[in-house]
């Protein structure tokens, strides 16, 4: 492997990225089409609700929302469509968040979907309401949510519903999404990791999801701080009014009509809760192009080289004593097929920990996925592998074991 990169210049060690999509190691390779499209963008000067509007057109197209936004990754786009159920069109509302003080501003959520990243939903002022319980796991044959715990839990202070889409999650999104408006209240979906497959892009807006969020740095291979918000134009309209530069004077201001009507708010908003979420034109535009791309890509071809490399990964894997490999081919949580490396220590002399942390000290870098080291296992995904730098971290594997 050569160290000839950027970050070796910087002094800063290089990462072979076996794990997939992180954030915390650069999310996915940007396509280099996008990276043109950054590069000419940086050249002249937008309006950026302009661009903003084009973008809305776009990702209006590709999932059967009304409208869409372009965020500064899925976690903001979750924010601002928090931001928008609570304040909606009340630029009073908007000018005072996080404080909520007279306005709904309950976000009801199974319990089981509370995740670290639901603090985006806090952070513009939600209060969390979670509902129903763990007892799935013990056996019984009872569900973790039913959905009448989710319809009491509904009031006169909810703002919005919020779900995490998985495969594994429960009750079904159509199901929750009926019973949201059945009380006038609308359905935020966490989706950042559901892409592909590209049907997902309309799958949630169909099941009745009024705003889904989305990664733009993983799957779809646009600026790692980028993100989606595809939904309603009412919502949409209120994210653009907290998210946009609206320090301007009123007798000149003009937002992209497409966007925002003026008229409608009856002033200029205040800069809002988004304001520290900005989206420049270059990531702006380079997400345009990588969604672009992504919906005219052939997904299976690709699914077949991640398969294909998954397979070559696990063969050579499997030739080590102490390291027994398997394939997630068939697991719908995992977007690409992974390999799964059960490390049996008393054979190996190490144990999954051991080269999980001594991968992750070298010169580069090679990170694999460490999610499941309690059951002695770390994944190899292909994802975001060269096939040089597949063949690198099979050898950096083998070394671990053979020191």
């Amino acid at each position: 492997m050569s160290n000839e990169t950027i970050y070796e210049e910087l002094g800063v060690p290089h990462v072979v990225n076996a794990t997939g999509t992180k954030t915390r190691i650069g999310g996915s390779r940007i396509r280099p089409e996008a990276m043109d499209a950054m590069a000419r963008a940086s050249e002249a000067f937008v309006r950026l609700s302009d661009l903003q509007a084009e973008a809305s057109e776009l990702v209006a197209e590709v999932t059967g929302a009304d409208a869409g936004y372009v965020t500064a990754g899925a976690s903001s786009a979750l924010a601002l469509g928090a931001a928008a159920c609570i304040a909606g069109d009340d630029i009073g509302a908007m000018a005072r968040l996080p404080e909520t003080e007279g306005v709904p501003d309950e976000i009801v959520m199974p319990r089981t979907h509370r995740t670290g990243y639901d603090h985006a939903l806090r952070a513009v002022g939600a209060r969390i309401v979670d509902v129903g319980t763990n007892d799935r796991h013990l056996g019984t044959g009872s569900r973790n949510v039913e959905p009448w715990e989710i319809a009491d839990a509904i009031g006169e202070n909810t703002a919005a519903v919020a779900y995490v889409e998985k495969s594994y999650t429960e009750p079904p999104l159509d199901v929750v999404c009926d019973i949201a408006h059945d009380e006038g209240v609308p359905v935020i979906v966490d989706a950042a990791a559901e892409l592909p497959p590209t049907s997902n892009l309309s799958a949630f807006i169909d099941a009745g999801a009024d705003l889904v969020a989305f990664s733009g740095g993983k799957a779809i291979r646009g600026p790692q701080t980028t993100g989606i918000l595809a939904g309603g134009a009412d919502l949409i309209e209120s994210v653009a009014a907290q998210h946009l530069d609206m320090h301007a004077a009123e007798a000149v201001w003009e937002p992209a009509p497409k966007l925002v009507h003026p008229g409608r708010l009856g002033g200029v908003p205040r800069q809002g809760i988004g304001r520290s979420m900005k989206v420049g034109k270059e990531e702006l535009v380079g997400l345009i192009r990588a969604l672009q791309l992504f919906v005219e890509e052939d997904h299976d071809a690709a699914i077949e080289e991640w398969l294909e490399r998954s397979r070559r990964i696990a063969a050579e894997l499997d030739e080590m004593d102490g390291l027994e490999p398997s394939l997630t081919a068939d697991d719908k949580t995992a977007v690409a097929p992974e390999v799964v490396v059960f490390v049996d220590p008393e054979v190996a002399g190490v144990t999954a920990t051991d080269i999980v942390g001594g991968l992750r000290r070298e010169e580069p870098r090679v990170f694999v996925g460490a999610d499941a080291l309690p059951a002695g296992e770390f994944t190899v995904n292909p994802m975001c592998l060269t096939d040089e730098e597949a063949d690198y971290a099979v050898e950096r594997i083998v070394a671990h074991v053979e020191e």
